[in-house]
């Protein structure tokens, strides 16, 4: 006879919606957003200036009559998920529905400052989501990244390997980045004092070249990987150094790391703060190592919130050996790089701001 474990039928169904709900969204939610990227959707509503109606937007989709459904279907759904709005509107004397951007789906304009479409079309690269199915076997693959077992080599060999996948691997940090700027817009502050700073890791130098414009009296080196930076130009203050972080990092008044740490492990990281706190050691009071990093505080913030750093622990983890860490976490890893003191802020929604001294 089957049995209940001791839970109720009602438990029982609502454990069915809970698995269902997680099993469908779990390709459903990435892939409908590369749907509404790749058909420009986000960019249709915006340059029609209203809300659209499905009509309205089947038309300049040029979409069969028999997949009208199948479309209404899909953006029901992202409705539903907060990337569009269902709003009624008077269309030629009658009233009808239609469909207007939310700040989420503001985000996916391609020609926005602020467009995070770069990130979606990288996460849903079949590569990525290929890798996700070779969990169990990643589990029993000593030290081994879910991208050393899908791909053969580990995500830097494989962008190296691969020019187009490393443009929009850089497309997307620099789409990130601008988030980034976003927030520091507001934290002056922190380059106050500051006459050179190096980005490590800084991409084609997206987050430099906003410290160039709101500081013209700091020098800002971007650091990274000689196949990033080789082609690229800098400014009287702006210059480009190819290198490697776990060899040596230029000397500067400030080491700033944006998402670099939580892509390495404690030894690789203790190395990488070694050698930022080498670049910064002849600058005294000056001196400091500036992160942007997720903080993991379970227990304090918001549940979607703390679901959101727990996924991404997840990512590091599988997809590189990585992790997000806890305040405790942070602590130790400074502490034995050889740093005193540090200070944590909040600087978006789910990234803080960190000051770590010498």
């Amino acid at each position: 006879m089957g049995s209940n474990h001791g839970c109720s039928a009602n438990e029982i169904f609502e454990g069915q919606i809970h698995l269902y709900k997680h099993l469908y969204a779990h390709v459903l939610d990435s892939m409908s957003l590369k749907w509404m990227i790749e058909l420009g959707i986000p960019d249709i509503i915006h340059n029609h200036h209203q809300p659209i109606t499905l009509p309205e937007l089947a038309s300049t989709l040029q979409i069969p009559l028999t997949k009208v459904r199948g479309v209404q279907s899909l953006l029901r759904y992202l409705a539903h998920c907060g990337f569009l709005q269902i709003v009624r509107i008077h269309h030629h004397t009658e009233e009808k529905e239609a469909y207007a951007l939310t700040a989420a789906s503001q985000l996916l304009l391609k020609g926005s400052d602020l467009s995070l479409a770069p990130m979606v079309e990288l996460l849903t690269k079949p590569h990525a989501v290929h890798a996700w199915s070779q969990l169990k076997k990643w589990t029993y693959e000593d030290d081994l990244t879910l991208f050393d077992v899908s791909l053969g080599s580990n995500l830097w060999d494989f962008l190296g390997k691969n020019p187009e996948n490393n443009k929009l691997f850089n497309e997307s940090m620099a789409s990130d980045s601008q988030m980034m700027n976003l927030a520091l817009r507001g934290c002056n502050w922190v380059f106050e004092g500051v006459e050179s700073i190096v980005d490590v890791g800084g991409g084609t130098g997206t987050t430099a070249r906003a410290i160039c414009d709101a500081f013209p009296n700091v020098k800002c080196t971007v650091f990274d990987r000689p196949q990033v930076v080789e082609n690229l130009s800098g400014t009287n203050n702006l210059r480009y150094v190819g290198g490697d972080m776990f060899e040596s990092i230029p000397k500067a008044d400030a080491v700033l790391l944006k998402l670099i740490l939580h892509d390495w492990n404690d030894n690789d990281g203790k190395k990488i703060l070694e050698n930022c706190k080498e670049a910064i050691s002849d600058k005294g009071k000056r001196g400091r190592v500036i992160l942007i990093e997720t903080v993991i505080n379970e227990g304090q913030d918001e549940h979607g919130l703390t679901g959101l750093k727990l996924a991404m622990d997840v990512r590091m983890t599988c997809l590189l050996n990585g992790k997000e860490r806890s305040e405790e976490e942070w602590k130790k890893l400074f502490m034995d790089a050889g740093f005193q003191s540090y200070k944590i802020y909040p600087l978006t929604g789910y990234l803080s701001l960190i000051e770590i001294y010498p």
